[in-house]
């Protein structure tokens, strides 16, 4: 599977490497890098090309093409947006819910119908990622709202669907949020359903499975949630949907409950109380309860009118509201289902896909970084604009996560266009790494910014010093032992990636010596896997968590000869593919035989490449290699191909193609290849 090595982190210098040693690519100042031009500008001295420059020239070629194609879609107002693919579950659950609402129409229904077919797979299943198993809740919906469209049960291709899922157990395998949605329309019970009370909102938060035990994409959707199953709406339905039981009459089977001396088992005896209580609730507290989450969600909304900038908080706030009676007209409810609209993408074919969510402030630092580091001119006007973009999204006001962080000035940034209530502490990192990239004309202002942010990230540090994505110390055991929590990650625990980014930012504002950064340090060198690898939360998966850990730390001062870096090094060698590149497929995150093996992927053979140049490694054969991969990849018109899923929403329960990421990070590989490592001691001081 991997290579074997020592599985020793090594000891953790006491201060980084001295800057005269360039090969560490550390930096203690807190100027902006200067970026060398990619194709046709004057630029600082690059690094010396390898001795054979034919692999070099054609590298040059590759990324000066690449920063073409990159620079002409950046929009108007300085930023970019890749699509965001899913699943259909995204599409199917816009059907269902214009269903529910009566808001049905044939043009969208036609369009989502067309899309959900296309990605139907030979066996009659639909999987949650390209090349993935079926999967049966995924199944499941798109049939249902194929049936919506008319389609018939007969016809060959939901024939095969049906029977695939009833080998797979029927609807009574499916995972909650399916149930929940064939409920709202009399295909299951309610009282067969995990009970989530609206009582649930007083709960303060020391005590055990408040809603601020839950990750924040988890938080937003159960709070609207325990509206619905406190009023347990049914609407008409159109059609049966027995053919999805293996027994019509007995749909939901008996199941025999876990020991009652077992977590499960508490939380299964749990629930039934809450059943219990549902039918005597004390009435003014259950009012009361309703009243306070509908506030709750009111006040949760963002600008544009979604929740949370992401699809299944809208989806359920919009019924919840709904279901408490908000009109459709009513401008919670109608800029609700405007935000949803604007997360359509509608294809040449005519075929409509829903965005779980739009990711600008990603993609735009992300591709900041990309040109600068490919050598695109620190005062490029691109440039400047998408910093002046970037410097419009910063979060001056509080969000949820002060219910930890009390005190805290804000200063983050989030993902989306909209969504000030939850910025995240990736972005954050990334947007500053962009921003000290580049020469803009206003520096007061962007050091500001800057300063801001910095501070913002340090105040969110876990006490283990790591970090999480959008809350400081979300790592309660209770939430994910819920029944009603089997539809993925509902926690927010620290991870390699975001640390490692925290780490980067900080040691490129000259804080690798802070002890807050030494603390992230400490962790990650404890987190490295026995193979030399990290694991990856936000993408695929330890290519990923590699690809960023490494130039953390070498940023921060940790020596290119330190045992943690020699692994990581040995084991991206020892999984790379015959073609030269890097593959890793979604199920490394369930089968350990998968783990650094899958396909070649434009997005993770940079990621390998970024760790392995700021290791130093830059003349090896597997660096040589790897480039050699991008450069015979890459199309025609400067981008590459990438079908395949290489970010994660939850590992392995909700995947994530962005379909910026195959252009991005190879522009990031290629262009510290060609110019070095972007904050490498020698950069600076150019």
């Amino acid at each position: 599977m991997t290579a074997t090595t020592d599985g020793s982190t090594g000891a953790l210098p006491p201060h980084a490497a001295s800057a005269n040693d360039s090969s560490t690519g550390s930096t203690g100042t807190t100027s902006t890098a200067s970026s060398p031009s990619a194709a046709s500008s004057t630029t600082a001295a690059s690094p010396p090309p390898p001795a054979d420059g034919t692999p070099f020239a054609a590298a040059e070629r590759a990324t000066a093409r690449a920063v073409d194609h990159l620079l002409a879609r950046q929009s108007a107002e300085g930023w970019w947006k890749g699509d965001l693919e899913t699943n259909v579950t995204m599409d199917a659950e816009d059907l269902l819910l214009r269903q529910f609402l009566g808001i049905q129409d044939e043009k969208t229904t036609r369009a989502a119908a067309l899309f959900i077919r296309s990605e139907q797979r030979p066996d009659g299943t639909w999987a949650t990622f390209l090349g993935g198993p079926g999967e049966l809740s995924a199944t499941i919906e798109a049939y249902v709202a194929l049936r919506l469209a008319g389609d018939s049960p007969d016809a060959p291709h939901m024939a095969a669907a049906s029977a695939w899922i009833r080998e797979r157990g029927g609807v009574a395998a499916a995972r909650v949020f399916t149930r929940i949605w064939l409920a709202l329309f009399g295909w299951w019970k309610w009282e067969d359903l995990p009970e989530m009370p609206p009582e649930l909102i007083f709960l303060p938060k020391w005590v055990p499975l408040n809603i601020y035990d839950f990750g924040c994409w988890a938080r937003q959707t159960i709070v609207p949630l325990t509206i619905v199953s406190a009023l347990r709406p049914v609407r008409p339905t159109p059609f049966p949907l027995d053919e999805l039981h293996t027994d019509p009459l007995r749909p939901d089977p008996p199941r025999p409950p876990a020991p009652a001396a077992s977590w499960d088992g508490f939380f299964q005896r749990l629930d039934k109380a809450l059943h219990r209580y549902r039918k005597f609730p004390l009435k003014r507290l259950r009012r009361n309860a309703l009243a306070a989450a509908s506030r709750w969600i009111v006040e949760r909304q963002e600008n544009d009118g979604c929740w949370g900038g992401i699809q299944p908080p809208a989806v359920y706030s919009i019924i919840a509201l709904h279901l408490l009676g908000y009109d459709l007209d009513h401008p919670v409810l109608r800029a609700g289902l405007a935000s949803l609209d604007r997360f359509a993408v509608w294809r040449e074919d005519g075929a409509r896909m829903i965005e779980a969510c739009q990711s600008p402030v990603w993609d735009t630092c992300l591709a900041t970084i990309a040109l600068a580091d490919a050598g695109v001119k620190p005062d490029d006007p691109a440039l400047v604009k998408a910093v002046d973009w970037m410097l419009d999204e910063q979060i001056h006001r509080p969000g949820d996560w002060t219910v930890r962080r009390p005190g805290l000035t804000p200063g983050g940034w989030a993902f989306e266009f909209h969504n000030d209530n939850y910025p995240d502490i990736d972005d954050t990192a990334e947007v500053v790494l962009a921003l000290k990239r580049v020469a803009h004309p206003d520096r007061v202002r962007v050091d500001a910014a800057v300063q801001r942010a910095a501070r913002w990230n340090l105040g969110m540090q876990s006490r283990n010093g790591a970090w999480g994505a959008f809350d400081a110390d979300n790592t309660s055991p209770f939430p994910n032992r819920l029944p009603f929590s089997d539809f993925g990650e509902v926690v927010d625990p620290p991870s390699a990636d975001v640390t490692a980014h925290v780490v980067e930012m900080l040691a490129v504002l000259g804080k690798q010596h802070d002890p807050r950064t030494r603390r992230g340090i400490e962790w990650l060198l404890a987190e490295q896997e026995e193979n030399g690898g990290w694991f990856g939360r936000w993408g695929v998966n330890y290519v990923y968590g590699t690809g960023s850990v490494v130039p953390a730390l070498v940023t921060a001062g940790i020596p290119v000869s330190h045992p943690a870096i020699r692994r990581a090094v040995r084991w991206l060698e020892s999984v790379q593919n015959a073609d030269g590149g890097w593959g890793e497929d979604l199920r490394s995150y369930r089968d350990d035989a998968w783990i650094g093996r899958g396909a070649s992927t434009a997005s993770q053979t940079a990621w390998a490449l970024m760790a392995l140049l700021a290791a130093g490694e830059r003349g090896s054969e597997a660096v040589e290699r790897g480039v050699a991969h991008l450069v015979a990849t890459q199309t025609e018109d400067g981008t590459w191909d990438e079908p395949y899923f290489t970010g994660t929403g939850f590992p392995w329960d909700f995947s994530i193609n962005y379909h910026l990421y195959r252009q991005v990070f190879p522009v990031t590989a290629l262009g510290r290849y060609v110019h070095g490592e972007p904050f490498a001691p020698e950069r600076l001081e150019a």
